[in-house]
């Protein structure tokens, strides 16, 4: 369900079904894809001025979406353990489980 104040067929609701849907595919649950689809519309709309009121930090650094969905303040190496974990379990890694986040990304480059 999108965040209240957004009106369905909007930019916004398009903006949050797409990123709900992305999330999925990560392999994230519904409940935490619904959660992140609702932060990120909620600060692009700080972002714009659509929202009312808007916390200092919604409106500084780059966007999401200008960012291309990097990560902020990481190089090219910038998935979290989380999504190298997923990344694993769909390469068919053994021993995923009890790996750091330094192997999971020497695994994940090495079955590529």
């Amino acid at each position: 369900m999108p965040p209240r104040g957004v009106k369905k067929g909007s930019k916004r609701d398009r903006q949050y079904k797409e990123i709900k849907k992305s999330e999925e595919k990560e392999g994230r649950s519904t409940k935490r894809a619904e959660e992140i689809a609702a932060r990120t519309v909620n600060k692009e709309k700080a972002r714009s001025g659509e929202s009312k009121t808007a916390s200092r930090s919604s409106k500084r650094g780059a966007s999401a979406s200008s960012r291309g969905g990097r990560q902020s303040g990481k190089g090219p190496a910038g998935r979290t353990r989380e999504q190298l974990y997923n990344d694993a379990k769909k390469l068919g890694i053994e021993g995923r489980s009890k790996m750091s986040k330094d192997q999971l990304q020497k695994a994940v480059a090495g079955a590529s």
